[in-house]
C-alpha cells in the first residue's frame, strides 16, 4: 500500500528518459508571447505582486543590495509558485516534491552567498558566528552552533518544500482512493473535503514559495 500511495511521484521514464521532468519549465511554452505585450486584467495583476516582492525584497537587502538582486529571487518565487500550482492539476508531474529540484535551487544559492561573504567579508562572517553580547564561556559553543546552523540551511530550505508538497499530495491521494468503496452519501462529504483541501493545498503552494524566497533573501542579506 505505501509504495503504490508514494507511486504517484515516481516521474515515468521513456527510453531511458524522464521526461516529466520537463514539466518544470512548462510555463515558458504555455505563455503566449501577446501576454508580455498587451495589457490585461491578469497581467496587471501579476505585475502589481512582482513589484510588491521587488520592494519587500529591496528592503530586506538593505543599503548593499541593488536593483538587479531581487530579480534573482522574484524568479526563484516565479518558478517554485508555478510548479507548486501546476502539481495540483491531474496527471502533471509536481517536480517540487522531490528533493533533486528543491536541493538544486537551495544549494548552490547557499553555496554562492557562502563564498561571496567568507572571501569579500571575512571578518563579518567571523563576527556572525558569536551574537553580540554572548558571555565569553559561552563562544566556543556558540560558534559550533552557528556553523552547523549555516551549514544545515539548504537542507531545510529543500526539505521544507518537498514535505509541504508530499504531504498535501498525499492526502488528496488517500482521499481519492477511498471514494470508490464509499456509499453516496460518504463520498458527497469527500468531495467537499478535496476541494476544501485542494484550496488549502493552494495556499501552501503560495505560502512556501514565498517562504523560500524570502529565506534565500534573508540568507543574501547577512554576507553583505
Amino acid at each position: 500500500m505505501m509504495t503504490n500511495l508514494f507511486s504517484v511521484f515516481d516521474p515515468s521514464a521513456i527510453f531511458n528518459l524522464s521526461l516529466n521532468w520537463l514539466s518544470t519549465f512548462l510555463g515558458l511554452l504555455m505563455i503566449p508571447s501577446i501576454y508580455w505585450l498587451m495589457p490585461s486584467r491578469y497581467n496587471i495583476f501579476w505585475n502589481s505582486i512582482l513589484l510588491t516582492l521587488h520592494k519587500e525584497f529591496k528592503t530586506l537587502l538593505g543599503p548593499s543590495g541593488h536593483n538587479g538582486s531581487t530579480f534573482i529571487f522574484i524568479s526563484l518565487f516565479s518558478l517554485i509558485l508555478f510548479n507548486n500550482f501546476m502539481g495540483l492539476f491531474p496527471y502533471i508531474f509536481t517536480s517540487t516534491s522531490h528533493l533533486t529540484l528543491t536541493l538544486s535551487l537551495a544549494l548552490p544559492l547557499w553555496l554562492c552567498f557562502m563564498l561571496y561573504g567568507w572571501i569579500n567579508h571575512t571578518q563579518h562572517m567571523f563576527a556572525h558566528l558569536v551574537p553580540q553580547g554572548t558571555p565569553a564561556i559561552l563562544m566556543p559553543f556558540m560558534v559550533c552552533i552557528e556553523t552547523i546552523s549555516n551549514i544545515i540551511r539548504p537542507g531545510t530550505l529543500a526539505v521544507r518544500l518537498t514535505a509541504n508538497m508530499i504531504a498535501g499530495h498525499l492526502l488528496l491521494t488517500l482521499l481519492g482512493n477511498t471514494g470508490p468503496s464509499m456509499s453516496y452519501l460518504l463520498v458527497t462529504f469527500l468531495l467537499v473535503a478535496q476541494i476544501a483541501l485542494l484550496i488549502l493545498e493552494s495556499a501552501v503552494a503560495m505560502i512556501q514559495s514565498y517562504v523560500f524566497a524570502v529565506l534565500s533573501t534573508l540568507y543574501s542579506s547577512e554576507v553583505n
